[in-house]
């Protein structure tokens, strides 16, 4: 009982400022009772250790997202404006979606679809795709053949590569996209030459750095009304995103 009551004190003093809790004031062998409790404490009860790791995690992930949000509303231009991305959806639209995507991610294809029955069905939406290749060498070949597709045959081409490339099942090999190309309606030499110019290397790189600075590390990541959303994301919580975004809009 008498334990029991020296730890409940201890608890308290703990919560009380950092003024009225002062070691220096205590004897050497107060500080080392004081020291002891603390420590039978945390032994009796690790729980309490697990919570505060918990807590600091949660407060140092709610301090990234709150520096990557303030990156995003200082890099306006980099992320809505850049020549190298394809837009598709309405580019008049009154909210934008942009996806950092990588042709090698499941969840990326998985959030094609949705993506698309969104933009397609809403009607205002303007969707910004950045090419984002970090899941090794098929994922830059597919986003290299697809800025140079872009680069080479126009919006119109991209869109159709693009459609392949995220429904693709399969490795991601020239011939997969030669016969991509065939069915697009072009020549794959067109394309294939372009792959590792400069212009194209220039994209990527710009759109890793842009990555790097808004601390998106993997795929898909979506920026939607200044919003940074990392994963997958259902259709109905896109929704309710977007509507989010137009009210603030006014």
């Amino acid at each position: 009982m008498f334990k029991t009551l020296k730890i409940a004190a201890m608890v308290s003093a703990m919560a009380l400022p950092a003024a009225a809790l002062d070691l220096t004031a205590m004897t050497d062998e107060e500080r080392g009772n004081f020291r002891e409790e603390v420590r039978a404490y945390l032994l009796d009860n690790p729980e309490v250790i697990m919570e505060a790791v918990d807590i600091l995690r949660a407060r140092e992930a709610a301090a990234a997202e709150a520096a990557a949000e303030a990156q995003v509303a200082a890099s306006q231009s980099a992320i809505y404006d850049s020549p190298g991305d394809w837009v598709g959806g309405n580019p008049d639209g009154n909210v934008t979606i942009v996806e950092f995507m990588d042709y090698r991610c499941g969840f990326c294809k998985r959030s094609f679809p949705v993506v698309r029955d969104l933009v397609e069905a809403d009607g205002n939406i303007r969707l910004i795709v950045k090419e984002f290749p970090i899941l090794g060498p098929q994922s830059e070949l597919a986003s290299r053949f697809a800025i140079a597709t872009l680069l080479e045959m126009g919006e119109e081409t991209y869109e159709t590569v693009h459609t392949a490339l995220m429904t693709l099942r399969g490795e991601i090999t020239p011939q997969t996209l030669g016969r991509i190309a065939d069915d697009a309606g072009f020549d794959p030499a067109q394309v294939l030459d372009v792959m590792n110019t400069t212009a194209v290397e220039e994209i990527i790189t710009t759109n890793r750095a842009l990555a790097n600075e808004l601390q998106i590390t993997g795929t898909p990541t979506f920026i939607m009304g200044g919003e940074l959303v990392r994963g997958a994301v259902p259709l109905e919580e896109m929704e309710l995103i977007i509507e989010s975004a137009r009210q603030e809009r006014g």
